[in-house]
């Protein structure tokens, strides 16, 4: 059974990490489709740049994925600029660059740095999930009787981790875990 595709016209979306990359990418796709993108990227992201470059169906929200008043003033944004929020696209993420054990330098990841790609790239994710999912609720259901929908982003290394070094020896990375979390965060995240 084939599954329906709505056109995206008319649709309001925020866009994590939307200054950049993945996140930008979408907003280009969903703005040149007719829907309307908030880019909710850090202050000195470039995203106001990016923003005035895709037109008045697109504004620049300056925000921290981890901080709720951030989050919370981004939405507000969509709301006052375009009356609701329709999709939540999450592509904010971090990732370090660092073995769990460097044999050469005889040094251990940093617990401070795998506690900021957690911070970014699990509980960012959670809190404009819980967020977005409050604005959304208030939305009057489609004709399939939804209200909206957020898509959550994770890169493959979720699953297939890092090789790296001669005799390609396996070792997580400090992202995989939260990344792993996030494709499990959507599953108990579905409104009724």
């Amino acid at each position: 059974m084939a599954a329906a595709c709505r056109s995206v016209k008319g649709l309001v979306a925020v866009i994590t990490g939307g200054a950049s990359g993945l996140g930008l990418a979408t907003a280009e796709r969903l703005v040149g489709q007719g829907a309307s993108a908030v880019l909710l990227d850090l202050p000195n992201s470039g995203g106001e740049a990016q923003a005035k470059k895709l037109g008045n169906n697109c504004v620049f929200a300056p925000a921290d994925v981890t901080s709720e008043k951030d989050v919370q003033t981004a939405l507000a944004l969509a709301k006052g600029k375009f009356g609701r929020v329709d999709v939540a696209v999450n592509c904010a993420g971090i990732a370090v660059a660092s073995k769990t054990y460097n044999l050469k330098k005889g040094q251990t990841h940093t617990l401070e740095d795998f506690q900021r790609v957690l911070d970014v790239n699990l509980m960012g994710t959670f809190n404009v999930i819980r967020l977005v999912a409050g604005e959304m609720g208030q939305n009057e259901p489609d004709q399939g009787g939804q209200r909206g929908v957020i898509i959550n982003t994770a890169s493959v290394a979720a699953f297939e981790g890092q090789v790296c070094g001669q005799g390609s020896v396996w070792h997580p990375t400090a992202d995989q875990p939260p990344r792993e979390s996030v494709q499990l965060l959507g599953q108990p995240s579905a409104l009724p």
